[in-house]
């Protein structure tokens, strides 16, 4: 039921800090893993995993009862998320999979698999093949299959999709000007009208 990737692109990477994902939840680690679909490989031991997860489970946890519909972890990017608002564009054309852990992933660069990686260098955005296992769970009358994080090998860096901006590109073209127009003004602040 463990299962290495191929090739992925990982998205909300929490793998440096936990994070709750609702108030009062309990934080984990987590990341959401982009799969392209021409990587029909790692799908397919996916689906694999999920089904060896679901029949280990009918016994153990769901008490020989197979739910009707069975809730899984992988969600096809071009289509809607469970809460039925579209995925981000970065999700066209890939399999989406969150895996979550309460233990700190190892994160380490392909140049190096027994130094971990330094937090600055871990991001959404960059690529790299993570280690998941599946399982079987009952929760307040949901039933599926739930999807481990295990650790996690950068292999290149990607385009950043925190969607944030560096200062130096929020503030390009400022420079100095505030103190060179203050200095204009005989050495008062224009700002608090008392000498400079």
């Amino acid at each position: 039921m463990k299962v290495l990737t191929g090739e992925v692109r990982l998205s909300y990477a929490n793998l440096t800090t936990p994070r709750a994902a609702q108030q009062g939840a309990e934080p984990k680690y987590s990341v959401a893993i982009l799969i392209p679909k021409s990587d029909a490989a790692t799908k397919a031991d996916i689906d694999s995993a999920i089904q060896a997860a679901a029949n280990a489970a009918l016994a153990k946890v769901w008490n020989g009862a197979r739910p009707p519909v069975l809730k899984v972890p992988i969600h096809d990017g071009d289509g809607v998320r469970p809460s039925g608002m579209p995925f981000g564009d970065e999700c066209k054309g890939h399999w989406v999979m969150t895996a979550s852990t309460k233990n700190k992933p190892q994160v380490v660069g392909i140049d190096n698999i027994n130094c971990e990686l330094a937090p600055s260098d871990i991001y959404s955005g960059m690529y790299g093949r993570v280690t998941v296992r599946f399982f079987g769970y009952s929760n307040s009358g949901n039933k599926g299959v739930g999807c481990s994080l295990g650790n996690v090998l950068k292999t290149r860096d990607g385009e950043p999709l925190a969607g944030g901006a560096s200062a130096a590109a929020d503030f390009a073209g400022l420079g100095a000007t505030p103190a060179a127009s203050w200095n204009t003004n005989n050495g008062i602040n224009p700002i608090t009208g008392q000498p400079m």
